[in-house]
């Protein structure tokens, strides 16, 4: 069943407007580089922390222009690395419209205790794996080593969410042992662990919904997936339908993953909207809101 043919009915402006919108998925940097100074994962910062960062107070205002309510503050791995402290110290002054997401090594000895420390009250929503970025281009594997078993064990019984940033190809297997092993665990796949969908709509397709047998799995779509949708026209739905069809839209969850993406945060709402203009409205409704709010219960209902 295509996406066309699971359409309720034509976009609605009206709807559009009032339809809650959460990102899950922003960075934010620090014009205070003393107070914040810059320890980047790799040794190296990303080149758009440098050339376009964007502070918190920018980000809101960011997001008042794009109708967005409220918004996952993501910890820029690759400008501040382990060092949480600017999205937490900006989710306190903002906890109306931020919640934070730290970067954690689970392969420390403390690895379990340091995570309940972390994500404890007034602390992260959730957590932040990163195995693969600008800054660290080879993937690796180490998220699914034995040593960090203790650490996922902890995450499923703490009921935090784990935002694992890889690149699907050379570490599937290991994923899906890994969430074999801890189903309860939740789990959402920065990216959507970067599809080939250029290559091939369906054949990205395939990769991505074998996934989805793992119940604890969840996607984030964001512009690095946008993109290739946009660009691959009416082939986009060869990805679209497989993979909603495999997840369902409560396990889909949008992300601007604004600054390092290069448009502006309206224009990142509207790319989301028109790739799934197909879609019908009570899914839209769910990747846009409705599973960011169930994985950050911080978030509100």
């Amino acid at each position: 069943m295509t996406v066309r043919q699971r359409k309720d009915h034509a976009t609605d402006t009206t709807e559009e407007r009032s339809m809650d919108i959460v990102d899950t998925h922003c960075h934010v940097i620090s014009d205070d580089v003393a107070r914040y100074p810059r320890a980047p994962i790799g040794g190296k910062q990303s080149g758009w922390a440098t050339t376009r960062p964007v502070t918190a107070d920018g980000m809101a205002e960011r997001m008042d222009g794009a109708g967005i309510g409220r918004a996952v503050l993501v910890q820029a791995t690759t400008a501040y690395g382990y060092d949480n402290s600017y999205v937490l110290d900006s989710t306190a002054r903002r906890p109306d419209r931020f919640i934070a997401v730290g970067t954690v090594d689970p392969l420390r000895p403390d690895a379990a205790d340091n995570l309940e420390a972390v994500t404890g009250e007034g602390g992260l929503s959730g957590v932040r794996l990163f195995t693969s970025g600008s800054t660290v281009p080879t993937q690796g594997e180490w998220f699914a080593a034995p040593e960090t078993f203790p650490f996922w064990e902890r995450a499923g019984a703490l009921g935090v969410t784990v935002c694992l940033q890889m690149r699907l190809g050379p570490a599937t297997e290991q994923l899906h042992a890994l969430l074999r092993r801890f189903p309860t665990v939740r789990v959402l796949l920065d990216h959507m662990g970067y599809p080939d969908i250029a290559a091939s709509p369906a054949d990205a397709a395939t990769e991505v919904a074998k996934l989805a047998v793992h119940p604890g799995l969840h996607l984030k779509l964001t512009h690095r997936n946008l993109e290739r949708l946009h660009d691959a026209g009416k082939e986009a739905n060869d990805f679209l339908s497989p993979v909603l069809t495999a997840f369902g839209a409560n396990r889909i969850a949008w992300g601007s993953n604004l600054p390092a993406a290069e448009q502006s945060l309206p224009e990142l709402v509207a790319l989301a909207r028109g790739v799934l203009a197909e879609v019908p409205e009570p899914e839209r409704r769910e990747i846009f809101a409705g599973t960011a709010r169930r994985l950050y219960p911080g978030l509100g209902g």
